[in-house]
């Protein structure tokens, strides 16, 4: 059994979805379950519809707008008007429109923010779904909320692994009996029976979760690239493609920020060695970038993080940073699940690179005010230089401010700022 997942991108227009049919039918052998993101910057759409009810301006336009890139789409896959997918999109509008977004609270934004963002998915795979049954794929949809079940951490749910497994292995089983089986990534549920999310860009921890639960042979994401790079293309021009990667060379790209594969999706899959690939939907037939048990020298590669807040403590009364520091501030990271990316201590400081999520760094700010003098600086960029070599590190810095610099054996990371922009 195998495990698609197809992201935004890749069903964003009639024709890609089109496509996905093309490659299903071209590339799978075997039960398929297929995993599937929103369509194209749904979810962005969505989170702006959430902003603007929450200030109270008027959101309207803006779910017109999202209705009807999704209305076109079904008319561009569906010949006949009465399709039941055009009274389906009608009917998941109303909700969003009249329960969800008039009957919003002014605290547990968080809570909120599932329960809409969620959507994107929904109509997705409704979408999809409908359309391969149109072409002679029998398609079974399903709810992933009512198998992938998490606990109540809204925006970064952590998933109940017992009941999760519990849930899908016999229920799956069942269904690809009857076909190909097709569900959401990204969105979950807990025990009240809310839908809860897995972090943005979660649709690959979804399709590793699934692979667990069933014992799949291999997972497969379908991306706009030809396969895992060793840099953006768009920034080293010699970049190229890794073939094979093992799973702790993967797993250490996804921390440091590569955006090809989501950061929780390579533990699972190599605690049980299921291969996960990573090929392109617009030339399906190539090899991709195989992620596995694999033994091979390390090869470099260059990873960019951007939007990047770098905050530095300071101990206010010029006392040494000293472990019992170190607790407090871990502590409060902790709470406010904020991932640091890069950090480093000195005599009298202790600084952390994290991504720039205002509202996330404003309450540590606020929370450790009062034991610290805080430093900070914004809209900066995180550079790692994996497996790095000497010669040409200085290009990195060229034009830029460096605020913070670390060696390691095998790792070189900057943070800079673009003094173009300053």
């Amino acid at each position: 059994m195998e495990i698609y997942k197809f992201g935004g991108a890749s069903i964003e227009s009639a024709v890609r979805i089109k496509n996905l049919v093309d490659i299903i039918k071209d590339q799978s052998n075997g039960p398929l379950i297929i995993v599937v993101s929103a369509l194209g910057k749904t979810t962005n759409a969505l989170e702006e519809i959430l902003e603007e009810r929450l200030k109270i301006k008027n959101y309207h336009p803006k779910i017109q707008n999202l209705y009807s890139q999704h209305h076109q789409i079904c008319q561009e896959l569906f010949s006949d008007p009465k399709h039941s997918i055009f009274e389906t999109l009608e009917q998941w509008f109303f909700k969003l429109k009249n329960c969800l977004l008039e009957e919003v609270p002014t605290h547990f934004q968080s809570r909120l923010y599932d329960q809409i963002v969620s959507f994107g998915e929904i109509l997705s795979t409704k979408i999809v779904a409908a359309y391969l049954n149109t072409q002679n794929i029998s398609c079974q949809w399903v709810d992933a909320r009512q198998f992938i079940k998490t606990d109540s951490n809204y925006k970064e749910a952590k998933v109940d692994w017992e009941a999760t497994e519990l849930r899908i292995k016999g229920k799956f089983t069942d269904l690809l009996q009857q076909g190909v089986v097709l569900t959401q990534g990204f969105i979950a549920g807990n025990d009240l029976g809310e839908t809860t999310t897995l972090g943005r860009e979660g649709s690959d921890f979804s399709a590793a979760i699934l692979a667990c639960c069933t014992a799949a042979n291999s997972v497969t994401i379908w991306k706009d690239v030809p396969g895992i790079m060793t840099a953006d293309p768009k920034r080293i021009k010699n970049a190229t493609k890794f073939d094979d990667l093992s799973y702790t060379e993967a797993a250490e790209m996804s921390y440091y920020g590569a955006s090809v594969i989501h950061p929780k999706t390579i533990k699972p899959l190599a605690n049980k060695k299921i291969p996960l690939w990573v090929k392109s939907f617009e030339k399906p037939k190539e090899k991709g970038t195989k992620i596995h048990d694999y033994q091979v020298a390390h090869s470099q590669s260059i990873i960019f993080k951007e939007n990047q807040t770098l905050i530095s403590f300071q101990v206010k009364d010029f006392s040494f940073i000293e472990e019992k520091n170190l607790s407090l501030i871990f502590h409060v990271l902790d709470q406010l699940n904020i991932k640091i990316n890069m950090m480093q201590n000195s005599a009298v400081s202790f600084s952390i690179c994290v991504d720039n999520d205002e509202e996330k760094v404003n309450k540590l700010r606020d929370l450790l005010k009062t034991d610290f003098n805080i430093l900070y600086n914004k809209d900066l960029q995180l550079i790692t230089v994996k497996n790095y070599k000497e010669e040409g590190l200085e290009d990195f810095t060229s034009g830029k401010q460096l605020l913070l610099e670390q060696k390691t054996r095998h790792n070189y990371q900057i943070v800079v700022s673009d003094l173009r922009k300053v």
